[in-house]
Formats: structure tokens, C-alpha cells, sequence
């Protein structure tokens, strides 16, 4: 099949482009505003199915509204219907189509114009108004206020937050694509008549802006978003696309001593938090129980042994561990717990536990095993 995408290189075409070709659609036609009339020409008469995503946003002057949302429709169309060419067409529009300035009203001109076109040749055509839609290689100060929130926000740039109360209606960009492709296969999702792309999420501007803090905040208090959040996990995928190329990395505390080092790496409000423990040879850590709080062990390095003993028997349990054969141990309430590293080099061990340290209540009791 082949597919011409006009906007090849906006938001939404760069992302519906990479996953067409991981699809396995190989035949693309790139219109960008690069594309000369020539090509458009061989694009319109060759194609199979258009995705026509091309639009103006932010123009300099408002006239460029019309003149690249409703005019180069009218020129797509135009064409293909010179070719004879019946192609089912996707458009994009947007929400503000119904708004009264611009930027709307060229929407709207450009929706009627396809309306016709479809009246008038028989055309499929799949419409699709577009809500706040977000996600990676969006623009800041261009796409969506997702992007500038985070762009600015992983800068420690100032936002602007006029009405927190104001609502928005965000769309995430895989959701978009994966709906495109259901169109493409002519199964586009209709509701009420009008093809719908599935799972918008309303969010008050302010607790938008103060959730993107957040993400920034994770670096330094190691509290993980909601991932069952769907809106809160592509919020958080979207904001770390936009992180600087030289602040891809950052610092853990990391509390050391003669005994090798202990680091805290992220915690969660729902399941507890993960460290990481470095104990040098021939030493051992650990000589403690608690009444609730559980663990897991996993040695991902070097050689020892987990030793466990009850509160109420003097019967000791061992656990050979290594970093060759990876194994979790999980360490019980009420059992007095040890780890020795028995080798010559560090043994590393990922911990994670069921709760976050808290210092005011640490349920972690000295008891020798």
C-alpha cells in the first residue's frame, strides 16, 4: 500500500510515520512543506490512502490560517480527484473548528470542504477533531501546553498558569496513531457519527502543571508516578522526551562506610521502594527484624549467603546466593536477617521493601542472627 502523509514532519506525522514503517509499511509518501508541486502531483495520482495532517497553528500573520488549513486541502483534493483517484482520505480537524476566530474558522472551512469532496466523489473519508492532543517531539509554545510544561519545567523555566481551574481535554499521541491505523484497516472507531479517537482524559490546567512538577521532584524525593495512571504514565513518558541531552542523568545519595555503601533508587507511594546494597568481602550487614515490614533480595554480584534465624529458635537458615545465578529471596516479618558476602569481591544486592523508610517509624529492630 501506498500512503501519503501530509505534515510529514509535524507532531503528528513524525510519530504516525515511525510506527507505520514498524508496522511494516515501507511505500510512504513525505509531504512537508519542503515537497514541491511536482511531487504532490505523483503523491495524489500514486497513493492508496492520504493521511492529511498539514495545518497552521501559530501563524504570523492570521491570513496563513486559511491559506494552509483550508488551501492546501483544497489543492490535495483537487488533485486527486484530477487523478480519479479515490483513495480514502483521514483528516485531521480540531475541537476549535466550532470556535468563532481564525484559526477555528479555517478548520471549519477545510471540514466542509472534505465534506463536500466525499458528497460529491463517493470518497471514504475518516474526520477526526482532534482534542489537546500531547506526547514526544510535540513543539513547546507551538503544539500543546503539555509541551511547554515540560520543556520549561526540565529547564527551570517559568510557567505561565492563568486560571488553574481551566479544564483541558488531553489526548495522548500513541493513542492517536494506534486509532489512525484502525482507520487505515477501515475500522475507524465512530461515536454519535463522528470518528473518535478513544481514551481522552480531562485535567484541570493547574493539577496539570503541579503533576509535571512532580516528575522533576521524582529526581530528588525518588517517589515513581502512578503507571496505572494512564494519563499520569504517558504525562511521564512525554516529560521525560523533553529533558536536556546533557541531564539525561542524575545523583543518588549514596550512604557509605567502611562496610561498602547503601543508596536508596526509587520509591512508591503503592509498592514500597527499591535500594541498592554494596557490602564489601568477608562482611556482613543486615542483624535485624522486623514486625511488618518484608523485603526481597537479589545478588546481581559477587558471592554470599542470607541467613535468616526465628525469634523464638535458635535454628539458623542459610541461603547460598550469587550473582551467577540470579534468585530472590524474600525476607519474612519476625525473622532475624543477615547478608555476608562470602567472596572476594563486592556483593551487590537490589533490595526491595514492601514500605518506604520512614525514620519516625523504621520497624527495623537490632537482633543478631
Amino acid at each position: 500500500m501506498k500512503i501519503l502523509v501530509t505534515g510529514a514532519k509535524g507532531f503528528l506525522g513524525k510519530n504516525l510515520i515511525a510506527e507505520l514503517k514498524n508496522t511494516g509499511y515501507s511505500e510512504i509518501f513525505e509531504f512537508t512543506r519542503d515537497t514541491n508541486f511536482t511531487q504532490l502531483e505523483h503523491y495524489t495520482r500514486e497513493c492508496n490512502f492520504v493521511f492529511h495532517l498539514a495545518g497552521v497553528n501559530r501563524p504570523q500573520d492570521d491570513n496563513e490560517f486559511m491559506e494552509g488549513n483550508f488551501g492546501l486541502t483544497s489543492q490535495v483534493l483537487t488533485l486527486l480527484n484530477q487523478h480519479q483517484n479515490k483513495a480514502p482520505i483521514l483528516i485531521t480537524s480540531s475541537i476549535q473548528a466550532e470556535q468563532d476566530h481564525p484559526y477555528g474558522r479555517s478548520k471549519k472551512a477545510a471540514e466542509e470542504l472534505v465534506a463536500a469532496y466525499q458528497r460529491d466523489t463517493g470518497v471514504e473519508v475518516y474526520m477526526y477533531r482532534l482534542p489537546n492532543v500531547f506526547g514526544k517531539w510535540s513543539k513547546p509554545h507551538y503544539n500543546s501546553v503539555v509541551a511547554t510544561f515540560c520543556h520549561n519545567i526540565a529547564r527551570d523555566l517559568d510557567i505561565q498558569v492563568n486560571n488553574p481551574n481551566a479544564e483541558l481535554n488531553l489526548c495522548y499521541i500513541d493513542d492517536v496513531v494506534e486509532e489512525f491505523k484502525l482507520a487505515l484497516e477501515g475500522k475507524p472507531t465512530v461515536i454519535e457519527g463522528r470518528c473518535t479517537v478513544a481514551g481522552s482524559h480531562p485535567i484541570k490546567i493547574g493539577e496539570l502543571a503541579d503533576l509535571i512538577r512532580s516528575f522533576k521532584d521524582s529526581r530528588s524525593d525518588l517517589y515513581i508516578p502512578d503507571m496505572e495512571n494512564a494519563l499520569i504514565k504517558a504525562l511521564y513518558s512525554t516529560y521525560l522526551s523533553f529533558l536536556p541531552e546533557d541531564q539525561f542523568s542524575y545523583d543518588l545519595t549514596m550512604h557509605r562506610d567502611d562496610r561498602g555503601s547503601f543508596t536508596e533508587f526509587l520509591r512508591s507511594r503503592e509498592r514500597g521502594q527499591v535500594s541498592i546494597n554494596v557490602s564489601k568481602p568477608h562482611i556482613t550487614k543486615g542483624d535485624h527484624w522486623h514486625h511488618t515490614k518484608n523485603e526481597k533480595f537479589l545478588v546481581v554480584s559477587g558471592k554470599g549467603v542470607i541467613r535468616f534465624r526465628g525469634m523464638d529458635s535458635d535454628k539458623m537458615i542459610e541461603y547460598e546466593v550469587s550473582g551467577d545465578k540470579l534468585q530472590s529471596v524474600d525476607i519474612p516479618p519476625g525473622y532475624a536477617h543477615s547478608i555476608v558476602n562470602t567472596g572476594d569481591s563486592d556483593l551487590v544486592t537490589v533490595m526491595w521493601a514492601n514500605e518506604c523508610f520512614d525514620a519516625e517509624k523504621p520497624d527495623t529492630y537490632f537482633l543478631e542472627v
